[in-house]
Parts: structure tokens; C-alpha cells; sequence
């Protein structure tokens, strides 16, 4: 339980804000480079409760300004995108991807007035089909050496989906395993799969022991669930400061949540899947997930009640929402509200990884509060490496020790053998 002060303080996004403060320090998630291809209009963007402009220039290369032109406010994305920026159809300001003023033709000849005026402007770099942004003072830190940034772009998918509720809910969502054992209960007969088989352990073994690690990264979360006599079934689930989560999905990659706030009450989830072993078909991949509108977001929502189904509830599926297991989650984080009133909340021994997730978001805010970088902020790069963000959800003997199994080698099979 959170009083109501830290509830504020984790869930307020804008500038000037704690949190909002925190999140500026960090590249973060803007847009899909399918939503600003070469030559597309402007893109209308609003993320940490400011209005922005995303364009391309003559270069291909981004630019983030803010929406408003500072001449009299017109709306800077119905602009035109020619001589090296985006141009005001107003009275025709010229501003660059710096947030530079380089024109205004209105202006008498030899006049220097646009010398003196700067646009906000915030740093875009394009990276594995994703536009970033650093939106914080000084000098942007590193882009993280992410493996999933890494890997050749057909080894990678990635979309992203509306969530009309706070970010922190959207995160704190991946990191609690026992919700696994009911919420995405569904049933699938004679299913063998790994996700089959995995189904069925988590719907018979529905209090996992959980243990946590702190790393210089975010937390790593240990859910071990008893499968047999000699058995222990261990996921593995990493969360990334500030705001995103890493969970198995592939035996030889994962996925990832990244949940970046558009204000207080909403956010987008950009969902990142890969693999190291060869390409990803991206539309069998984007198929088996849920149904989307062009401007992604989910045709099951909080107006339509997520088109629930009450027969579906009988045989097939726990809640009765369908099988893609985002739009489960969507209704788990938005039907608390908003912003979900923390005060009120019971945790239980299942909620540790939460607790401790609150605990090194403060602290982390008072690193930024007292002059400090926080934590996974990375300027070294000798220290720019991940190896040991590491995914990893199977089967292994109660001999073998929970937290070292993730650092075996050889190739990792989910469901060598069930019990």
C-alpha cells in the first residue's frame, strides 16, 4: 500500500514532476519508423504531457519540436516539409530538427529576428524500427546496448498498442507471476506446445515462490513453481528501469513491454519480440496477437467491456476476453482506473517484486532530485553491455540452484520433458 503523496509522486509524468523528471534522463520510445516513413506527413506525438511534432527532414533523418509554432501557435504538423525543416503554413517560419528558426519570410529584408528564436527540440535517434527521443538536460546519455536493438531487423518485431491507464499500472502488470496462473488461464486440448504445456503447469501450481535480485540494470524476478518430484518449473522476468519489462517468449529470444506515458492517465506499450537464431515471420507473429485498429489501438476496450463472453467463460478461456494475452492484461490495468488508487491496495507475499520495483523508482528519483544519474542511465561505454540481462523460463532438477541456471550454456529448451 502507497499513501496517497507516493502514489502522486510514481504516477505523475509531466514536466517539472519527480517522475517526469526521471523519465527525461532515459532514451525513450517515440514512435514506430512505420508511422513516419520517407516523405509522411508530420506526426502529432504527445508523450510526458507535452505536445510535439515528429518530421522528417531532407535528409530522412528525425526531428522532435514542439507542436506549436512560437509565432502564434498554429499547429506545426500540418506543415510543410521542405528547405532542410519543417515549414509553418501560417506565416511560413522555417524551423530545423534543432528547433532552430532558419526563416521568416514575413520579415523585412536583412532582418535577424529568427536568430533569436529556438523551438523545444529534444534529440531523436532511429534505432531497430523504433524512434527515441532524450527529452532531459545536458548531453543524452548512451543508447543501451540492448541486444533486442542489436539483432538484423528481420530477427525483430515490434508494434505497440493504446493503454488508457497510468504507465506505472501498464509495468507493474509483467511483473507480478502469479496473475500468469489465472488470468491467462485458457484451454487448449491435446495442446503439446511449450506454451500449452506451460499453460497447464501454471493453472495447477498457482502460488509460485518468488525471489528477486537487484541488478545495475532493474530487477531480475525468480517464479519457481514445484512440477513433480525431482522438478522446479523457474521463469525468469527482468525489469528494465525505468519503465519496461523483459519475459521469455522464444527459445532463443524474448519479448518486452515498454510502457511510455503520453500523460498522467494514458500510455503507449511498445511490444519488442526477437530471436537470435534467424528471421521472424512479422505477419504470423503480429497475426496470433490481438486486433488492432490502423492507429493501434485494441478493438476490445474499456467502451465495448472487452466484448466479453460469458460461454467463452465456461470452457475456453478464464475471463472470457479472447486468447491474446495483451488484451488480458489491458483489461487488468485499466479497469482499476486511470490511475489506480494505491491506497486502497492489500499486497501479499506475491506482490514482493512490485514492492521492491516502487522502492528503486524513489530511489532513483531522489538520484535525480540530489544531482545524480540513476540507475541504468549509461555514459561509460566499456559499460554499455547487457549480458546478463538474460531471459530464461524452463524445467530444471530442485538440485540446481534457481538464480545460476540462467548462466549455463548450450541452447535453452523450455520443456525438455514434462512430468
Amino acid at each position: 500500500m502507497l499513501t496517497k503523496e507516493e502514489n502522486e509522486l510514481l504516477t505523475r509524468v509531466g514536466p517539472g514532476t519527480p517522475t517526469g523528471e526521471l523519465m527525461r534522463r532515459y532514451w525513450q520510445p517515440t514512435a514506430l519508423s512505420e508511422e513516419l516513413p520517407p516523405g509522411g506527413a508530420p506526426l502529432p506525438v504527445r508523450i510526458l504531457g507535452e505536445d510535439l511534432v515528429l518530421f522528417r527532414d531532407d535528409e530522412g533523418q528525425p526531428g522532435l519540436i514542439g507542436l506549436h509554432c512560437a509565432h502564434r501557435g498554429a499547429d506545426l504538423s500540418y506543415g510543410r516539409l521542405e528547405d532542410g525543416g519543417l515549414r509553418c503554413i501560417y506565416h511560413g517560419w522555417l524551423y530545423d530538427r534543432t528547433g532552430k528558426c532558419l526563416e521568416q519570410p514575413g520579415e523585412p529584408a536583412g532582418s535577424t529576428f529568427h536568430e533569436r528564436i529556438r523551438q523545444v527540440a529534444y534529440p531523436c535517434r532511429e534505432v531497430a524500427g523504433v524512434i527515441f527521443s532524450y527529452m532531459g538536460p545536458g548531453e543524452p546519455p548512451l543508447m543501451p546496448g540492448y541486444e533486442f536493438l542489436a539483432v538484423p531487423d528481420d530477427q525483430r518485431v515490434v508494434t505497440k498498442g493504446h493503454q488508457e491507464c497510468s504507465y506505472l499500472q501498464g509495468n507493474e502488470g509483467n511483473m507480478d507471476p502469479v496473475h500468469l496462473s489465472f488470468l491467462h488461464r485458457v484451454r487448449r486440448e491435446g495442446d503439446t506446445t511449450p506454451l500449452g504445456i506451460r499453460t497447464e503447469l501454471m493453472a495447477e501450481h498457482t502460488a509460485p515462490r518468488i525471489d528477486l535480485e537487484v541488478a545495475d540494470w532493474g530487477l531480475r524476478i525468480y517464479a519457481i513453481r514445484d512440477a513433480g518430484p525431482d522438478s522446479q518449473y523457474v521463469r525468469l522476468t527482468d525489469a528494465v528501469m525505468p519503465n519496461f519489462s523483459c519475459f521469455g517468449g522464444y527459445a532463443d529470444g524474448y519479448s518486452l513491454n515498454w510502457h511510455v506515458p503520453i500523460d498522467d492517465e494514458n500510455h503507449w506499450k511498445y511490444t519488442i519480440m526477437f530471436r537470435r537464431g534467424g528471421p521472424m515471420d512479422r505477419a504470423q507473429t503480429l497475426g496470433a496477437r490481438a486486433d488492432m485498429t490502423p492507429d493501434y489501438h485494441f478493438v476490445r476496450n474499456k467502451e465495448n467491456r472487452y466484448l466479453q463472453d460469458r460461454e467463452q467463460m465456461k470452457a475456453k478461456t478464464f475471463l472470457g476476453v479472447g486468447f491474446a494475452f495483451q488484451v488480458h492484461d489491458k483489461w487488468a490495468t485499466e479497469t482499476p482506473g486511470p490511475i489506480q488508487d494505491r491506497t486502497q491496495e492489500h499486497l501479499t507475499s506475491g506482490d514482493i517484486a512490485i514492492v521492491t520495483w516502487r522502492k528503486l523508482l524513489m530511489a532513483a528519483i531522489k538520484d535525480v532530485q540530489e544531482g545524480r544519474d540513476p540507475r541504468n542511465v549509461v555514459r561509460d561505454p566499456e559499460k554499455n553491455s547487457y549480458s546478463d540481462l538474460v531471459l530464461r523460463s524452463q524445467l530444471i532438477p530442485k538440485s540446481m540452484d534457481h538464480r545460476t541456471f540462467w548462466k549455463t550454456a548450450g541452447e535453452h529448451v523450455e520443456f525438455a520433458a514434462v512430468p
